[in-house]
This record gives C-alpha cells, sequence and structure tokens, in this order.
C-alpha cells in the first residue's frame, strides 16, 4: 500500500453512477468524474514555519468529498486511488 506524506492523503475513488435517479442507464463516455471516495491513508501533517506538525483533519476510513479536478491518479494492483492534498478535500460524509 501507499504511505502518505506531509499533508496528503490516498482516496480510494468511489464507482461512478451507472444510472440516472429516472433508471436510464448511463453509457461509459457519458458518465461523470465521481468526487467522492474514502480515505486509505493519511500522513502525519504538515509541518509549519516553526518546526511544529499541523495534524491531520481526516483519517483512513472516512468518506470524503474532493475538488472534481483534484488529485494524482494512480492505479495500484487493478484499484484506481487518488493522491492529494489535504486541502483539495471539501468535507466529510457522516
Amino acid at each position: 500500500m501507499i504511505r502518505p506524506l506531509g499533508d496528503r492523503v490516498v482516496i480510494e475513488v468511489a464507482e461512478a453512477e451507472t444510472k440516472t435517479a429516472s433508471g436510464i442507464i448511463l453509457a461509459d463516455t457519458a458518465k461523470e468524474k465521481p468526487m467522492k471516495g474514502k480515505v486509505i491513508a493519511a500522513g502525519p501533517g504538515s509541518i509549519d514555519k516553526e518546526g511544529n506538525r499541523i495534524a491531520m483533519e481526516v483519517k483512513a476510513g472516512d468518506s470524503v468529498l474532493y475538488s472534481k479536478y483534484a488529485g494524482t491518479e494512480v492505479k495500484i494492483d487493478g484499484k484506481d486511488y487518488l493522491i492529494m492534498r489535504q486541502s483539495d478535500i471539501l468535507g466529510v460524509i457522516e
């Protein structure tokens, strides 16, 4: 698995919706890029100007919403993941 550094997180991307609320099945080209996922791993946090560690606000297991074009896509063992900074996360789904 990946161990993120600093204020980065590894997110398992949620599957794109395959059909609309009215039941219409979407083609692969019509699916929107999902903007939610599950945090798989979080780094230790960033370091401020005085050298103090700033704790992360998210942890492994959190379901999150993130910016549409955030992060770097990586594929490991056939699964899609995103590595992004914590600041790209918009909120935690509770």
